[in-house]
């Protein structure tokens, strides 16, 4: 496979000023990805519209010895189990050698291991040996909580306790690769006896950011809260795509089950929590009538910066749209520092049993949809459950997701004084059910 190189890859040459706003990697970001180099997998990390081959690093002797085995392996768990010296030794390692001074020896050997993204083909960098899925938006859980439960749209739990299932790890797939829609039993008309069993006719989207689990837990022992924010090692949009008549007729009394694990979709970026130290903030305000957290749940300085202010948008590209070559349709935007629980309480109350963690383990955030119904981060409820289809550009409208959408997530970091950076993309295109 042939690989675009660049002859320049100092801090100016690569600076990302004409990338896109959801693809920009600046030197203060280099997030981790995969590629395909014939049969193999390679590490890599993103800069400008470039990335940085680790596997051809490690073996040109760019890298430091003890990270070596680490960067030539297929996946970046063996580097996550390094733990955080490792992280950051490899990320100062990284920055050096991009910067424009860099030794002319040292330069040549990088310069071979540069390859346009453009010109790649990315994959899965981290092996997911669990999935777990939380509802951490309390707008997301309101406005669900008001189509089908009018009367008491939020339950008495959520406000005391982060709720989430466990979801399926074998079925997650990297952005780029297509949706086949799922077939399942469905709730019947009332005078119906029996139920459908036929492709989904409410396939929706769910934005969300998939936090990654860089170093593990032994069972029976909880991590605290003081300290869960150590366990995470970075973060990647993620898509849980439902099939929402499929859910609604399966999920009482044990919640999701087929509706959901059919497929997710991740982004081949994995941006570590360190580039993003300058944009944590505060997690959401809560009203004063609402209970204080537990106290395994409540760290003071989780409450001041344990928030994540990743701005994300959804956007939507039908076959009709590509045909008269529009662009894609925006149908949302929302921010991650407006979920209710904060990555750290999630990753304490999930231990708080002594349930067990290990490397490459994913914990989805759930919907993220902020307090405007423009911000909703799905379609059940941007469109009520169906009843208020969206009307598209090209006189098309969408209740629910048809055969040939595709859905695109983007989301990125913005701050004063800082480079903005992005989190790329995590897309995918519906394909029929196989009937």
């Amino acid at each position: 496979m042939h690989h675009g190189k660049t002859k320049h890859y100092g801090a100016q040459e690569l600076a990302p000023g004409r990338q896109p706003s959801h693809q920009r990697f600046p030197l203060t970001h280099l997030p981790y990805g995969a590629f395909a180099v014939e049969d193999q997998q390679h590490l890599c990390v993103a800069i400008g519209a470039h990335l940085l081959d680790l596997h051809a690093c490690a073996s040109s002797g760019l890298l430091p010895p003890t990270l070596t085995e680490a960067c030539q392996a297929p996946t970046l768990n063996l580097l996550m189990s390094q733990g955080r010296q490792a992280w950051a030794l490899l990320r100062k390692t990284i920055t050096t050698l991009l910067h424009a001074d860099v030794k002319p020896q040292q330069k040549e050997k990088a310069e071979a291991a540069l390859h346009s993204i453009a010109g790649s083909t990315l994959q899965k960098p981290v092996h997911i040996p669990n999935y777990t899925d939380f509802y951490a938006s309390i707008h997301h859980a309101t406005r669900v909580g008001q189509l089908f439960r009018p009367d008491q749209p939020l339950l008495p739990n959520y406000k005391h306790i982060p709720i989430g299932y466990h979801g399926r790890a074998s079925s997650i797939v990297v952005s780029g690769e297509p949706i086949i829609r799922p077939i399942g039993q469905t709730r019947p008309p009332a005078e119906e006896v029996e139920p459908d069993f036929l492709p989904t006719k409410k396939l929706d989207y769910e934005l969300e950011l998939a936090l990654y689990i860089g170093q593990p837990s032994a069972q029976g022992t909880p991590i605290p809260i003081s300290s869960a924010a150590d366990h995470l090692f970075g973060v990647s949009l993620l898509n849980d795509w439902s099939a929402r008549d499929i859910q609604s007729w399966e999920y009482q009394p044990l919640g999701p089950f087929l509706a959901k694990n059919f497929a997710t979709s991740i982004s081949p970026w994995v941006t570590p929590m360190s580039a993003l130290e300058p944009f944590r903030g505060p997690a959401e305000s809560r009203p004063a009538t609402d209970p204080k957290p537990l106290p395994y749940l409540y760290f003071a300085a989780d409450q001041k910066a344990g928030g994540i202010n990743v701005e994300l948008e959804v956007l939507l590209l039908t076959e009709a749209m590509k045909a008269n070559r529009l662009q894609p349709f925006p149908l949302s935007e929302s921010k991650a520092q407006d979920l209710y629980w904060t990555p750290a309480q999630l990753i304490a109350h999930h231990t708080s049993n002594g349930c067990n963690l290990q490397v490459g383990d994913v914990l989805a955030t759930g919907t993220i949809s902020g307090p405007a119904e423009a911000s909703a981060g799905c379609l059940l409820e941007l469109t009520r459950n169906g009843t208020r289809p969206i009307l598209l550009p090209t006189g098309e409208t969408r209740a629910f997701l048809e055969d040939g959408d595709e859905i695109i997530l983007r989301g990125s970091c913005k701050l004063s004084g800082h480079p903005r950076i992005g989190l790329g993309e995590c897309r995918a295109t519906i394909l029929p059910a196989h009937t």
